[in-house]
């Protein structure tokens, strides 16, 4: 039962959402719900986005960078201006930690929807907010005790300190500008490396050093404040399970901790809070191993896993957000908070686990979420383009339950449920992960992601002749429906009606089936009456048959065996989810197949479509394999573009600052002489 917050006259009657994605569509939820109008931003990539559609009233405030739209302050001013909205909600990301944007805000007359400037100084900065924490009595990670942009300065510190050592950019968050330093050896390039990435997510290349606490968890403390002094906790979450630094599965509460663990970490959070008179909702997160802890930072703002909180409790943190901005105040005491069951959240993101979580672009063919028993939090939809200039996270599946046990189920039958065609997403990582015995009982760290891949194969989900069978009927399918020149004809599909070999199949192949290094040629024998289809895939027979069921949904039958399955054909591609995980080949008529020369000996290509930061490389360079020719960001992430053998460089085909496309040449590397 959700608690009952006071409602007063001083609520806000319009708002703007500086922000886009899910978290745009989430607030807006909450402003529908309230009453209140609400207007948002978008740059021109999001232009046919979902927020923009849901929303209802948008302003293009730039272009697709972030530095050119979602990031100019002036602009989304401007814009509240324009729209008559009395306040700015940042969302999470971009400006909401910005506290020349809030003061900004708060200039322009309007209120901001967060803590104030000065809070937002305190913490934004790493080593101010250690400072603000130890003052407050709170337990810190050992370390240094300010930030600094001197890289000599910086390899100093961290060879005073026993490995492994983490660097972290003091203006950070959410991950980002984080390396964990195991050797020395590559010292001066994983401090520049962090700098770099300080300045162009942050615009500071400051960095803290500090202790790194392996085989720990990663407990955060959601609080909410007046402003005035008063400061209540909404409990706990568990985001121990990350990659990068990056959450994927956040848990409230967490799983059992040490006892009295719980409750010192709520009340170190309370202490702080109270300390800083915080206004408005943060999170204050902590390491724990076993019954130590230690403060790790605040983020001032709303955090991406706050639903979990909101399960648990029955509150609407975007809601009290807005009635603290508005002026209402906190009318919740502490004992009004209480816990009813166990929430889980996923965070469903556009990448392949199998290139080491590569982002992945593109247009989306088909998107289908759980309709009922699990919240889902998107900001996409079938048709949506999954561009490199944003985080690559998709959606948030949340489940909550009566038991943990029982929450962690039903989020492995909302993954099974879901369907993403057109991208690589790591839906297929997050069933495995979820399944692991350390995450089922809790003795998870934050290291063991990291220890389980390296024995874990993650290449794209294993396809069996099923799999393909299945791909191929659908392509049949759709291709037997063309009015045309479909697979009935014999100039369109070679073979198909040719005399059989024996064994029922067309001689010679009507279609080829790329997927990675798999390569098959599927055999077909006519359609029969009752939908049946016998094929062979390499050479090896099989029988089939697929039932529709509705919205891309089949019943696939292969002798004894029985399925559903989720399969389209978008284009030249197939996309196909069955119990082996989620698929897409590549299908081509086979005489197309064969005539095309695919060779491109020597040539380096872009791994997805980025802007070009390093060419460390120059016509007549000689190089080994390995070296780095050239540096890829995409979606805030740096790629390495190495040589794949010796060579001497032939030429270069980008420029440093240069936006290319996905399999674009960068370089082309001839054979050493």
């Amino acid at each position: 039962m959700r608690p009952t917050l006071n409602r007063y006259p001083t609520m806000f009657k319009k708002i703007l959402i500086a922000n886009r994605g899910e978290i745009a569509c989430r607030i807006a939820r909450t402003c529908r719900r309230l009453g209140v109008s609400a207007a948002g931003v978008h740059s021109t990539a999001d232009r046919d986005s979902l927020h923009v559609r849901q929303i209802g009233q948008s302003i293009e405030i730039g272009g697709a960078p972030a530095a050119e739209s979602y990031l100019r302050m002036e602009r989304v001013i401007e814009a509240a201006k324009s729209v008559g909205a009395e306040a700015i909600h940042p969302g999470f990301g971009f400006l909401a930690e910005n506290a020349a944007f809030a003061r900004a805000v708060e200039a322009a007359g309007l209120a901001f929807i967060g803590p104030t400037p000065e809070v937002i100084d305190r913490l934004g900065d790493k080593a101010m907010a250690k400072r603000e924490a130890i003052a407050a009595g709170v337990p810190v990670v050992p370390g240094s005790e300010g930030a600094s942009d001197d890289a000599a300065k910086i390899a100093h510190t961290v060879r005073g300190l026993s490995l492994p050592v983490m660097l972290k950019a003091a203006a950070g968050g959410g991950g980002k500008g984080m390396r964990a330093l195991h050797s020395l050896d590559t010292l001066d390039a994983d401090i520049e490396s962090a700098m770099r990435e300080a300045k162009n997510s942050f615009g500071s290349p400051a960095l803290i050093v500090e202790q790194m606490i392996e085989h720990a968890r990663h407990i955060e403390v959601q609080i909410v404040g007046d402003g005035r002094g008063k400061v209540i906790h909404l409990f706990e979450r568990e985001c121990t399970l990350q990659r990068r630094h990056q959450k994927l599965v956040e848990e409230a509460p967490a799983a059992p901790l040490a006892p009295g663990v719980r409750e010192r970490l709520l009340a170190d959070a309370v202490r702080l809070g109270e300390r800083l008179h915080y206004r408005n909702v943060g999170t204050v997160e902590f390491i724990v191993q076993g019954d130590r802890y230690y403060f790790l930072e605040v983020n001032p703002r709303l955090q991406v896993e706050h639903p979990v909180t909101e399960e648990v409790t029955g509150l609407d943190v975007v809601e009290l957000m807005l009635r603290i901005a508005s002026g209402e105040g906190l009318a919740l005491n502490q004992g009004d908070v209480k816990i009813s069951g166990h929430a889980v959240e996923t965070r469903i993101c556009a990448e392949d686990a199998a290139a080491n979580f590569l982002p992945s672009t593109g247009r989306l063919a088909h998107v289908s979420f759980p309709a009922r028993g699990v919240r889902v939090e998107t900001g996409v939809d079938t048709g949506s383009e999954v561009t490199p200039w944003y985080d690559p996270m998709l959606a948030k599946l949340i489940t909550h339950a009566p038991t943990r046990d029982q929450a962690m189920d039903r989020m492995q039958l909302a993954l099974d449920e879901m369907s993403v065609f057109g991208v690589i997403t790591n839906r297929d990582f997050l069933k495995r992960l979820l399944a692991l015995p350390e995450t089922r009982d809790g003795s998870f760290h934050t290291r063991l992601i990291d220890e389980r891949m390296a024995s874990w194969s993650l290449k794209d989900a294993l396809h069996d002749n099923g799999t393909l069978g299945i791909a191929a009927y659908v392509w049949l399918l759709r291709n037997r429906a063309e009015p045309a020149a479909g697979v009935w004809s014999a100039a369109a599909l070679t073979g198909w009606q040719m005399a059989d070999s024996g064994d029922g199949l067309a001689p010679i192949p009507a279609l080829h089936l790329q997927s990675g290094d798999l390569s098959a040629a599927i055999r077909f024998a006519p359609l029969a009456a009752d939908g049946s289809l016998r094929l062979a895939v390499d050479d090896v027979p099989m029988e089939l048959n697929l039932r529709p069921l509705g919205d891309d949904r089949y019943l696939a039958i292969l002798g004894s065996r029985r399925l559903n399955v989720r399969a389209i054909q978008d284009g030249s591609t197939v996309h196909v989810q069955d119990d082996a995980g989620t698929h897409a080949f590549e299908a081509l008529p086979y005489l197309s197949y064969i005539s095309a020369s695919s060779e491109a000996s020597g040539e380096l290509r872009a791994p997805m479509m980025g802007m070009i930061l390093k060419v460390n490389v120059k016509s007549g360079d000689a190089v080994k394999a390995g070296d780095v020719v050239a540096v890829l960001e995409s979606m805030k992430m740096e790629m390495r573009i190495c040589a794949e053998a010796d060579g001497v460089v032939e030429s270069t085909h980008c420029t440093e600052g240069q936006t290319v496309e996905r399999n674009a040449v960068v370089v082309r590397i001839g054979k050493a002489a």
